[in-house]
């Protein structure tokens, strides 16, 4: 533990002028006393840490020492291609090794180029869960992520969207982070399926390897499914009349592929265009819809037309 502490504060001061004790007990989440304790271990096995005394003193290293402990484990290596992912990689657990990997690699860089890592930062981050939701890390991720990595089998118990659990012998392939939710892909028997990391209630992770399919691309794969997805979910067909505004719009109300295609079937007249439209089910057409107001009409089902007729009395009777 004290080796790697050790390390790991000669590579900071190698990537930077001159840290303060604070600033050192800080990155190293150690007390001041313990820093300058590790500093005197340092200079004692010959690296050579100054100590500048004073108000704006600190510690540095001196000759242009260089140390050759930059190279990249496996694990490090790994969680530095997720590094724009802080939040998913403390869910994953890899925090750890991925604060190590970018300071190897800031310390392995030149010092003119020290700043790069610093300069991006400010310039680029990733927020991936949606608006108007706060993300919850799913309790068993860490196990789950762990056996990704490690190809490892999975023993679990999942709870399907009827709430019935079953067991599942999985060989879990790739983790995707969805606006904000975790999904597995994993191969159970010969198919491969997506789960939902929150709807596992127990996890054990095998001692045992599977053999992963060259073949299997985790994006496309991903990609295949979520588009088989959002198909699949809509199940009726709606017919709705659209002012000029009101087809503008409708892209941003119901799903963006599902409206576009009916937008370019549809038939214009009147200043009007007619579109035939997939949706969920009448019940989700109609929140999304009434969000339009006047600009859409609802010509079918008759059911759903009169659905929106009461709705437009009893705001008449509302606001009379």
């Amino acid at each position: 533990m004290r080796a790697a502490r050790l390390i790991k504060m000669v590579l900071l001061l190698q990537s930077r002028p001159s840290m303060t004790a604070a600033e050192l007990a800080a990155e190293l989440e150690v007390s001041e006393r313990t820093v300058t304790r590790d500093a005197l271990a340092l200079s004692e096995a010959g690296v050579p840490v100054y100590a500048d005394r004073g108000r704006a003193g600190g510690y540095r290293l001196v000759g242009g020492y260089r140390t050759r402990l930059t190279g990249l484990e496996r694990g490090e290596a790994e969680a530095l291609f997720l590094s724009g992912l802080p939040g998913a990689l403390r869910d994953m657990g890899l925090a750890d090794a991925a604060s190590s990997a970018r300071l190897k690699v800031s310390a392995a860089l030149l010092p003119s180029l020290r700043d790069a890592p610093v300069s991006a930062a400010r310039r680029f981050h990733l927020d991936a869960p949606g608006w108007y939701q706060e993300p919850e890390t799913p309790e068993l991720l860490a196990p789950v992520a762990e056996a990704v990595w490690d190809d490892r089998w999975v023993s679990a118990r999942y709870r399907r969207g009827d709430g019935e659990e079953v067991e599942r012998e999985l060989e879990p392939y790739g983790l995707v982070l969805k606006a904000g939710v975790w999904y597995v892909c994993a191969r159970s028997g010969s198919s491969f399926r997506t789960y939902r990391v929150d709807r596992f209630t127990a996890v054990a992770v095998g001692e045992e390897r599977f053999d992963r399919d060259p073949d299997f691309d985790l994006p496309v794969f991903w990609e295949e499914r979520a588009a088989e997805f959002a198909r699949s979910i809509l199940r009726a067909e709606i017919v709705v009349r659209l002012t000029e505004a009101g087809a503008r719009r409708l892209p941003y109300v119901t799903d963006r592929a599902a409206a576009e295609e009916a937008l370019a079937a549809g038939v214009a007249g009147g200043g009007r265009v007619t579109v035939a439209l997939r949706v969920e089910s009448e019940e989700v057409a109609f929140g999304q819809l009434l969000g339009l107001g006047p600009e859409a009409e609802v010509l079918a089902p008759a059911a759903l037309r009169e659905r929106f007729a009461e709705a437009a009395r009893g705001m008449a009777e509302l606001y009379r």
